[in-house]
C-alpha cells in the first residue's frame, strides 16, 4: 500500500497517468454547510487537469472509526479519501462530478483497509525484532 497520499499518481482505465496533489482538507460545515470532511484534491495528465472534493460524512467516519477501534485524525481521512480518489481513477467511476460523497460501504472498505496494512506493519515490525 502506498505511503505517500497527499501526491501520487494513478492510471486510469484507458492507460493514462493521473498526477493527484492533496490541497486542502477542511471540515465541510464551513465552506459548504455540510457535516463532513473535504479533501480537495487537484488532479492532472499533461495539460488537462481537474479538481476533486472527496466528502466523507462525519457521521459514517465515525462508525468507521469505532469498528476500528481509533479515533478520527487528519491523517486517517486524507488517507481514506486518497483511497476513494485512487479507486475513481482506477475505474473512472464518479469522474463526472466534482464533489463526491463517499457512501458509508466505500468508508468501511477503505478504513478496513488501512486497518488491515497498519496490522501488516506491526507483523513485519515484529518480526524484524
Amino acid at each position: 500500500m502506498r505511503q505517500d497520499f497527499r501526491q501520487f499518481s494513478v492510471v486510469d482505465p484507458f492507460g493514462r497517468s493521473w498526477d493527484v496533489d492533496l490541497r486542502w482538507i477542511q471540515n465541510a460545515i464551513s465552506i459548504r454547510h455540510a457535516d463532513a470532511v473535504d479533501c480537495k484534491y487537484y488532479i492532472s495528465h499533461g495539460e488537462e487537469k481537474m479538481e476533486r472534493v472527496i466528502a466523507l460524512p462525519h457521521a459514517g467516519l465515525g462508525a468507521a472509526a469505532r469498528r476500528h477501534d481509533r479515533e478520527i485524525s487528519d491523517a486517517w481521512c486524507i488517507r481514506i479519501a486518497g483511497l476513494h480518489l485512487e479507486h475513481m481513477l482506477s475505474t473512472w467511476e464518479d469522474m463526472d462530478k466534482t464533489i463526491v460523497t463517499v457512501p458509508q460501504a466505500d468508508l468501511d472498505r477503505h478504513a478496513s483497509t488501512l486497518a488491515e496494512a497498519a496490522a501488516e506493519l506491526l507483523r513485519k515490525a515484529a518480526l524484524t525484532r
